[in-house]
């Protein structure tokens, strides 16, 4: 994949897949964006290793680049099969758990936000997966990670889950399938992102996450239940 882009000053941008040479790049961008949250517990860092064992092809990673310069870059994963696989958490049966894929990581360089660099990059990842060999793509959010959730959600993820992850951590856990789109009723329910347990009970009686909105000052998510 190689695609160029203008960005929204003019500059020009090329998106590639990355490589194992890459990864000094990477590892810089990663540092320079943990350095600027406000919220560090918002971004579950990878190691060089991981990044590793992605780029060797147990997923998919492209970037952009400025004048050779890497500016932003998004990842997928083929998880291993293990007790905490996201499949669980939509009671995918066994046999389906090797078609999942991970919406990983997503850095962006601080000069360069604004450019919707992780929307650009998020829709090309999903439209240059093998949907021959995957059908469903999971990935966990915090709440009040208000960007990462609006992301997700751009890309047709919706909310399944949400709980204890990474040892004590709460998380939504958010999930699309590749094939098969599901029809959303007309009813809605909206309800408090602080308010834990309301979302739990929804969620356990088959309501999905499927957007957010701010009244008031305070987040709500939406609620709906497919037809």
């Amino acid at each position: 994949m190689k695609k160029d882009l203008r960005l929204r000053n003019g500059q020009e941008v090329t998106i590639r897949h990355l490589v194992n040479e890459d990864i000094e790049a990477i590892m810089e961008l990663q540092k320079k964006v943990i350095a600027f949250l406000e919220v560090t517990a918002f971004l579950q860092p990878l190691s060089e290793d991981e990044f590793l064992f992605i780029l060797n092809g147990s997923g998919s990673m492209i970037g952009a680049f400025h004048n050779d310069r890497l500016i932003a870059f998004r990842a997928m994963l083929e998880p291993e099969i293990d007790e905490h696989h996201l499949g669980k958490d939509a009671g995918l049966p066994d046999s389906e758990l090797p078609s999942v894929l991970y919406s990983e990581i997503t850095n962006v360089d601080p000069e360069y936000r604004g450019n919707s660099l992780q929307r650009i990059l998020g829709e090309l990842l999903m439209e240059n997966v093998d949907k021959d060999r995957h059908r469903y793509v999971f990935t966990t959010v915090a709440p009040f990670n208000i960007a990462s959730l609006k992301d997700k959600i751009s890309l047709g993820m919706h909310i399944i889950s949400l709980g204890k992850k990474y040892g004590n951590l709460l998380r939504y856990t958010l999930m699309r399938d590749l094939r098969e789109e599901k029809r959303l009723g007309a009813l809605t329910v909206v309800a408090d992102m602080s308010d834990t347990l309301e979302q739990q009970s929804l969620l356990k009686d088959g309501w999905i996450g499927v957007g957010l909105e701010e009244v008031d000052g305070k987040w709500k998510v939406k609620f709906q239940k497919y037809e």
